[in-house]
């Protein structure tokens, strides 16, 4: 290790465990030698040296799975780079289904491993057994083995990466603590250390479990929470051979590996146990928290069940350390929102092992190119809402999320603890009329609802769930009649002063120099041409402009919206986010509706689509905008959270001679899909630019003031592109799609839906995906293909489109 602390550095990564190696690795790979790691005792005494050391590829999402696939692309070289053994074992890996639900699971991951090139085999109980042979498969109905995956030793692998890095010139310290984080004009500068101060240009918080409070010392926000996590090793066992692969059995929430010739089982509990709630130990090293067998009992009767040559196997190892756990399940990565040159690696979720590789490697492209050079967004600290940082929530939060990582992934699952965080003025109303709420950022959102005498609570199952009749009804309402949608979560600010024109102009890439009360429907792009945001902006006044995103992106979009503000230009940007109610009314019925409530003049003519203005509703005010998520006639009332009640109380009573329902989020998604209106976060995405995903319509090219990405869109559609995003359309009404599935054109794997849901007016499953080719992709090539759809192991033929299924000339919502 190094002795001499420096004065200075370019890069100072707080945390000694594997994510601070690898980032330091990788840093000097790209070719910044400058760079120091300060681990606060020893590298790896966190969490790094207790790790179960699991190297899987496919994990829950494209994201996660590659980046845990260049983990173990780089595990396989590190030892012969190095020198230093890592302890890595392909031997494999089984995840066993004893019920119906979790076998669909693993079909489904087994047909996302076609797209992504992963070897992945469905099994029978016999063919499992003859992998697995001491285990019991009397209640197995199958699984999936992916032959490549396997396990290694967490420490060794965490020093190969730091004797890598000190290769390529970084300097590593332990018994260094960090104590404060330096900061001037809005970045970060340095850090202080009891050993002096270290001025930095970037400064990265890899602290693990420390990661809150080492960002609470440069006012960043960085949820996440410790859990105890419980493993034994047994007496060695002859059944133990070196060959076994790594088991899940995820319906007893647990995992088993071979450990040099005895058992090691380890837990996900549903009921794990918070840590760490009067902070972490001042000496904390290496240390092991206390033993606790009846927590843990459940989970042993479960492996004696699945291995019964347990029941005469005395345990060796009874092991219990923290590992820290974030409010969604998803690792912290990137450029904090709140200081500029201070980065978040932290908050791993018990994989961060296997995604230890991937994710230095990701934050150090994003150090050194200044942006993301692949779509982080699922884990872009950027999502995180300030109230996140609660302590008492995360207490909260981090005991189910602990187990949730051995649940069934059922569709919509929500997280139950920790609810109620962030309620619309209208909840209570809509709580009374049936709703079942789901979580969006915090906000409780009516999904769905359910009507007299029938509890709002999910059944979850990957066939059509409990709600869905109670959909379709909705869905029905909003195409034939009328529905009020819950649409107050939306992320609203408020763009300010002389320069905001010209402000909003270089970041809109379509034109908002319009006329007072225009809606602008834009993107918000960056250099690449990649799709940061997708939203619309509503011109007030001269000098005034409304922003209005999506729930889950507003302090991404906010972040994006001031880093890109001018430090000189007249300007200030308002969150107003919960200053205002909002209610989609939405159907043909919309305008007669609405009609009897104001004065206003609602008729084509006086109020096209597009438009906003200020209008008498009932007893109250409202901004009225005329624009449409589902694809009806329709306008979105914005109004002061004071006054919502009584809006909607006008609109319900009014409504009901107009056949107005209810509807929730699941049937928004519902009809948006029939519409290929695109969601940002599935269909769209920093990687993904307007030209390949449909949407250069909302590009002005010619505007007085150049947009950011206008360039490289510009040479994009010289040359073509080698992605469309495509609408699908199963011809079987029975199957379901969520997002994921492979997209087969002519019998050959083209891609992936990024999303998908039941299209009740179409009559079948929809689905939207990027068809894709390296020779290009245009409307030739998207229409002359046969297509299929992969969904949970079996293929389903499918209609492609280029242009919406449902009302492809829009005419409805400008009727």
């Amino acid at each position: 290790m190094a002795k001499d602390l420096p004065k200075k550095t370019r890069v100072a990564i707080i945390g000694g465990g594997i994510v601070g190696c690898s980032l330091a690795y990788h840093l000097t790979k790209l070719g910044w030698r400058d760079v120091i790691v300060l681990e606060r005792k020893k590298l790896t005494s966190g969490t790094t040296w207790h790790a179960a050391g699991l190297v899987r590829q496919v994990l829950g999402s494209m994201t996660l799975t590659r980046l845990a696939q260049y983990s173990l692309k780089l595990f396989q070289e590190l030892e012969a780079e190095t020198g230093q053994a890592t302890g890595l074992k392909q031997n494999g890996s089984i995840g066993i289904a004893t019920n119906e639900g979790r076998w669909e699971e693993h079909r489904r991951a087994a047909s996302m491993a076609k797209y992504l090139d992963v070897e992945a085999h469905l099994l029978g109980p016999k063919e499992i057994q003859d992998l697995y042979p001491p285990m019991n498969v009397e209640d197995v109905i199958g699984g999936v083995y992916f032959p490549q995956d396997g396990q290694t030793n967490p420490a060794d692998t965490a020093m190969a990466l730091a004797k890598g890095a000190r290769l390529g010139g970084a300097k590593i310290f332990e018994d260094i603590k960090v104590t404060g984080i330096l900061t001037a004009k809005g970045r970060a500068t340095g850090v202080r250390t009891a050993q002096g101060d270290v001025e930095a240009e970037v400064v990265v918080n890899c602290a693990g479990m420390w990661g809150r409070e080492v960002g609470l010392m440069a006012g960043v926000n960085v949820p996440l929470h410790a859990c105890e996590h419980f493993y034994v090793v047994t007496e060695p066992m002859a059944e133990m051979t070196p060959t076994l692969p790594v088991l899940r059995d995820m319906d007893a929430s647990a995992y088993l590996k071979e450990d040099a010739g005895k058992l090691l089982i380890g837990a996900f509990e549903t009921n794990a146990k918070p840590w760490g709630m009067d902070g972490i130990p001042e000496d904390f090293c290496f240390d092991e928290l206390p033993e606790d067998m009846d927590h843990f009992m459940p989970i042993l009767e479960g492996a004696m069940h699945r291995i019964p040559a347990l029941e005469t196997t005395g345990i060796r190892t009874f092991f219990n350390g923290p590992e820290s756990f974030t409010p969604d399940d998803r690792y912290h990565l990137g450029e904090a929102p709140e200081l500029r040159n201070f980065y978040v690696a932290a908050g791993f979720n018990s994989i961060g092992i296997q995604s230890s590789g991937g994710a230095g490697k990701a934050l150090a492209e994003w150090i050194v190119e200044g942006a993301p050079t692949m779509d982080l967004s699922e884990v872009d600290i950027r999502r995180v809402e300030p109230f996140q940082g609660n302590k008492k929530y995360l207490e909260l939060r981090a005991a189910e999320a602990l187990g949730m990582l051995y649940a069934l992934h059922w569709p919509y699952l929500q997280f139950e603890s920790a609810r109620g965080i962030r309620v619309s003025p209208l909840h209570e109303r809509l709580k009374a009329r049936g709703a079942c709420f789901g979580e969006a950022a915090g906000w409780e959102r009516p999904n769905w609802f359910a009507p007299a005498g029938v509890e709002p609570k999910y059944d979850y199952s990957f066939k059509r769930q409990n709600w869905f009749p109670y959909a379709a009804e909705e869905h029905r309402a909003v195409r034939e009649a009328a529905a009020l949608f819950d649409q107050s979560s939306f992320a609203k600010f408020m763009v300010q002063g002389r320069d905001a024109e010209a402000v909003l102009q270089r970041i809109c890439a379509n034109d908002v120099a319009v006329e007072t009360g225009k809606i602008v429907y834009t993107q918000w792009l960056n250099e690449r041409g990649g799709i940061e945001a997708d939203l619309t902006v509503t011109r007030l006044a001269e000098d005034q402009y409304f922003v209005v995103t999506g729930a889950a992106v507003g302090p991404r979009n906010l972040d994006w919206l001031r880093r890109n503000t001018p430090e000189d230009a007249h300007v200030t940007v308002t969150d107003v986010t919960g200053g205002y109610a909002v209610m989609g009314i939405m159907g043909p019925n919309s305008r007669a509706l609405l009609s009897g409530l104001t004065d206003a003049d609602l008729s084509n003519e006086a109020f096209p689509f597009g438009t906003s203005r200020e209008i008498e509703i009932g007893r109250g005010f409202a901004r009225a905008l005329r624009v449409t998520y589902v694809g009806e006639l329709g306008w979105e009332l914005y109004v002061p959270s004071e006054f919502a009640g009584g809006v909607f109380d006008a609109v319900a009573d009014k409504g009901a001679a107009h056949g107005l329902k209810m509807a929730g989020m699941h049937v928004l998604d519902s009809c948006r899909i029939e519409k290929a209106y695109r969601h940002w976060g599935h269909d769209i995405s920093d990687e993904d630019t307007p030209i390949e995903a449909g949407l250069s319509f909302a590009c002005r090219f010619d505007k007085n003031i150049a947009f950011i990405g206008r360039d490289a869109l510009a040479r994009q559609k010289e040359r073509g592109v080698q992605k469309r995003l495509v609408q699908f359309a199963l011809d079987d009404p029975e199957p379901l799609l969520y997002h994921n599935e492979p997209i087969y054109r002519d019998g050959k794997v083209v891609g992936y839906l990024s999303s998908g849901n039941y299209g009740h007016a179409l009559g079948r499953a929809i689905g939207l995906g990027y068809v894709r080719h390296p020779d290009g992709v245009d409307a030739e090539f998207v229409n002359s293909g046969k297509y299929e759809i992969e969904v949970a192991g079996d293929r389903f033929s499918a209609q492609a489109s280029l242009r919406p299924l449902y009302d492809p000339k829009s005419e409805r919502i400008r009727a």
